[in-house]
């Protein structure tokens, strides 16, 4: 009862055998799949979030009980709380009960776990629900850097590789584990960036699939994600160069015209939700401020904060710019 359960996006029954396993059709979503657990948890990370930057803004105490309420009901009461382990996840009819790549749904756990560190920073949790918190949230990080599922989506590549080390970050940062911020670091520097990127800032996985600006769009936003936890004194990862000329910035600097400008996107049309994009990428907030780049800084302005297209939701993990910029 406890177990985080969902479906595979693009597994569908098998019009020449309906009764056997699914089959794929990459880019379109299956809406009859099991996604209730998924809802519930992107709900999650739409709502905490908000109260915490609506707190951080007000100072009012209702924000942080309304706040506490919804993380004591995930991670601390013993009726309700998730089991901390993504085993069941993405799971495919007919095929098996849950894969290593669905643990990319909890990247939108990465936002609620910066609302926490926030909330800490500020004084503003109750120690005994500040300790459960942690207490999860490093049975987590335990599960997510030592499980077969976990050790298999660190190794994936494209997305999913970027999302697991933007997670193991978020989570690391919260219950202060350097070890693992070091090993997010290094497999940034010696595997993320130099695997999944050309020279010209793309990325060749992303532009492959069946949705190629949604998925350009959401690891260019993981990734810069990732940079900006994994930053700080002694390392600034956001003017790191491999020895082949690869940087963050050329990524910015390689989505930045398509995402001022749609029309001018080479790479054909995502085969759905490509009128929904782009939305208020993190990535041209936390670029531009890191590599004074005012430009990117006026473009997110102008784009929709609040977009309610579920897929685009899906893969639009942080929202809430006051819990990551002073």
């Amino acid at each position: 009862m406890h177990d985080y359960y969902s479906e595979g996006d693009y597994w569908w029954p098998n019009p020449d055998d309906p009764e056997g396993p699914y089959i794929r059709r990459d880019g379109k979503s299956n809406p009859d799949n099991f996604l209730a657990h998924r809802r519930a948890m992107r709900r999650l990370s739409q709502m905490v979030p908000a109260l915490v930057a609506a707190f951080k803004v007000t100072g009012e105490q209702q924000y942080v009980d309304e706040a506490s309420r919804h993380l004591r009901a995930w991670f601390i009461d013993e009726e309700t709380k998730m089991n901390p382990n993504l085993q069941y996840s993405q799971a495919i009819e007919g095929r098996n009960e849950g894969r290593s790549i669905g643990i990319i749904d909890t990247i939108h756990l990465v936002e609620v776990a910066q609302a926490i560190k926030v909330l800490g920073e500020l004084g503003a949790l109750q120690e005994e629900t500040a300790a459960g918190l942690q207490e999860w949230f490093s049975a987590y990080l335990e599960w997510l850097t030592t499980s077969d599922f976990g050790l298999e989506e660190k190794t994936h590549g494209n997305n999913h590789s970027t999302a697991w080390a933007l997670q193991a970050s978020a989570f690391a940062r919260l219950v202060g584990d350097e070890k693992v911020l070091e090993e997010c670091r290094r497999l940034y520097k010696e595997t993320l960036l130099p695997d999944q990127m050309t020279r010209d800032g793309s990325f060749p996985d992303e532009l492959d699939r069946t949705k190629p600006y949604g998925y350009s769009l959401f690891n260019l936003d993981v990734m810069t994600s990732l940079v900006h936890i994994i930053s700080g004194p002694g390392h600034d990862l956001w003017t790191y160069e491999t020895r082949g000329g690869r940087t963050i910035g050329n990524a910015l600097a390689f989505m930045y015209p398509y995402i001022k400008d749609k029309s001018s996107w080479p790479y054909g049309e995502d085969v759905m939700y490509f009128e929904q994009w782009p939305v208020r990428h993190p990535a041209l907030l936390f670029g531009g401020l890191a590599l004074d780049k005012p430009e990117y800084i006026e473009l997110w302005k102008t784009l929709n904060p609040d977009p309610a297209t579920p897929e685009v939701v899906r893969n639009y993990p942080i929202r809430q710019p006051l819990l990551w910029i002073d």
